[in-house]
């Protein structure tokens, strides 16, 4: 990597995103494919688009992608040299559209029928989820697939870290997949703003939790599935919200020393 910690942290820092990042190589990328491709034949894919959480403690070749030394060395210039991992899970948009209703709608240049119910992500900041305070919370998306437009890129509202958390309701739009049904109101987003992150296998994008940040529906016949990965710096630590009290059982010390130890009791 060619650009120096100072220069990624200034950039990351001004815009709250960075992307595309290089991570995997062409073996690493086979190998972590064929590995997915199992738990998809296990699993099925109704469950493998949302619901692998926190595997890196059940299969080592995840943990690994956790800790990977592109990934990593990244992270620290960011946060710092003492960080843990706080979250995984992969999150994949498989083609729901049957081929001659794809090409009918490009020819009639509209919507596809139901493609309100598509799965998709609503405008969004994870630290909304999160409950975490004293320290900044990273995302990273390392692609297992291209993302491009067509299969439901990434895309961001770059700077919109700076402005705080945002109000966030119960989307009206079927097929959020986000897990608490949250968006922001679009009148509050700056959409004419939105930077798309396209990337290619094995590339990555990391941002920062407070990035307001969203992705539209799979409307192509290419599966687009990415593995993220939550990082905080040690001295971040988890807040009391009886509502909606929150469970860290999956955190790791990825690298550094942990002097604070606010992860240690993972029942919190």
């Amino acid at each position: 990597m060619t650009t120096s910690p100072a220069e990624l942290q200034e950039r990351y820092n001004e815009e709250g995103f960075l992307s595309p990042l290089p991570v995997l190589d062409e073996t690493e990328l086979r190998e972590a494919r064929d590995a997915f491709a199992k738990l998809e034949e296990e699993f099925g894919t109704a469950y493998t688009q949302y619901s692998l959480h926190n595997v890196h403690l059940q299969y080592p070749w995840v943990m690994s992608l956790t800790k990977h030394p592109r990934i990593l060395r990244v992270i620290q210039a960011i946060l710092g040299p003492d960080v843990i991992l706080l979250d995984s899970r992969f999150i994949c948009k498989y083609p729901t559209i049957k081929p001659a209703k794809l090409q009918e709608s490009k020819t009639d240049q509209s919507k596809p029928d139901g493609d309100d119910e598509l799965p998709y992500v609503a405008w969004h900041q994870d630290m909304r989820y999160w409950g975490i305070a004293g320290g900044p919370v990273l995302s990273v998306w390392l692609a297992l697939d291209d993302s491009q437009k067509e299969n439901g890129v990434l895309q961001v509202i770059p700077g919109s870290h700076c402005s705080g958390m945002l109000p966030h309701r119960q989307a009206t739009r079927p097929g959020n997949l986000l897990s608490v049904n949250q968006e922001i109101p679009e009148e509050l987003v700056q959409v004419d703003e939105a930077v798309l992150c396209p990337l290619k296998a094995g590339q990555m994008s990391i941002h920062d939790g407070l990035l307001v940040h969203a992705s539209d529906a799979n409307t192509s016949q290419r599966r687009r599935c990415g593995f993220v990965i939550r990082y905080v710096p040690t001295c971040a630590h988890p807040t009391e919200d009886p509502d909606r009290p929150r469970k860290f059982h999956a955190t790791e010390l990825v690298c550094g020393v942990d002097q604070f130890h606010h992860f240690s009791n993972k029942s919190t």
